[in-house]
């Protein structure tokens, strides 16, 4: 079973490519934080990740206080928690801060942009993957403000580079389907990452994307993810999961440092909290369909967890929802 695919089909990324560069050292660019980025790229988007694909070249990417990273061809790099950062190349110049740029960055699409001092080229392609904040978190927690991984290691990354290379590079991305091309290889280009990182993370490590790698844990928080509102115990997930309830407690606790119940209740309410800012459904129809007996037992855990009752959650999340609307930047 595919605890990751379960997640997915919930959280419902939605990704895009934004930003065709080529570049001639020495330059340097500073991106913002994706916060002050998604009112243009993904308006209405709760979280927004970032990442630079470099196709060409050499480059270095670093966080605001953190040690450069180097970059070469086929290599990615994310930035899952939206931290800001800088990609440079060639001696040290004045950085073009690109929040004065966004408008005219989405407004010219994947048109290619240059900029630089004329030497070494370096071409990058940017893009981003939106997200529910809340949802999201499961895997998103374990990874680190920045990380990389080269996509030409395999056959599938090498197959991804291409075709984004080439759907970028068209002359005309005007024909219909365009964007939904360039959309579903972005989502996929960040899945195959996620996998890959997933793979490589160290025997010892702990943290969901670690626990999802494991057998009975991976398993386990499958079987909750597919079915949240069956009506689960320990002894129900340790039995299908092919464990004892204890060795299961004890391996679940290890990776994600609570039991699987408290996480599932956890999860549970996160699911119970989209539904109410995304439908129409009332509390009493949302408390069964997130694994609630009763209304009254969901608006007890949802305080619990919130602070606030659903009902008053729901409000107060399309007051700040209609607040942000009128805000948005112009395009």
């Amino acid at each position: 079973m595919d605890v990751l695919s379960e997640v997915l089909k919930v959280v419902k990324l939605q990704g895009a490519l934004f930003y065709n560069g080529e570049f001639s050292s020495p330059w340097s660019l500073g991106s913002p934080a994706s916060r002050s980025v998604a009112p243009y790229l993904a308006p209405g988007a709760g979280h927004v990740i970032i990442y630079h694909l470099l196709t060409e070249g050499h480059a270095f990417v670093r966080l605001l206080d953190g040690e450069r990273i180097a970059l070469e061809a086929g290599d990615l790099v994310i930035f899952p928690h939206g931290d800001p950062h800088i990609l440079e190349n060639g001696a040290p110049t004045k950085t073009v801060d690109m929040t004065r740029e966004l408008a005219r960055i989405v407004a010219q699409g994947l048109k290619l942009s240059r900029l630089g001092g004329g030497g070494e080229i370096t071409r990058f392609v940017c893009g981003f993957m939106a997200c529910d904040p809340q949802l999201s978190r499961v895997f998103l927690s374990g990874l680190p403000p920045v990380f990389k991984l080269s996509i030409r290691n395999n056959e599938s990354g090498r197959w991804l580079e291409t075709s984004i290379r080439f759907s970028v590079n068209e002359a005309d991305l005007s024909r219909a389907g365009g964007e939904a091309v360039l959309a579903k290889l972005s989502e996929v280009l960040f899945v195959e990452t996620l996998r890959t990182y997933i793979a490589q993370l160290p025997p010892d490590q702990t943290g969901w994307l670690a626990g999802a790698r494991d057998g009975e844990v991976g398993k386990t928080l499958a079987l909750m993810h597919r079915s949240p509102a069956r009506p689960w115990t320990l002894a129900s997930l340790a039995k299908e999961a092919g464990v004892s309830r204890s060795v299961l407690a004890e391996r679940f606790r290890h990776y994600l440092n609570e039991s699987p119940m408290a996480y599932l209740t956890r999860w549970r309410l996160q699911l119970g909290a989209q539904m109410l800012m995304l439908t129409s459904h009332s509390v009493a129809q949302i408390a069964p369909e997130v694994g609630y007996e009763s209304e009254a037992a969901f608006n007890r855990a949802f305080k619990r967890q919130f602070t606030v009752p659903p009902a008053r959650f729901r409000s107060q999340s399309r007051t700040a929802h209609a607040s942000g609307s009128q805000g948005r930047p112009r395009r």
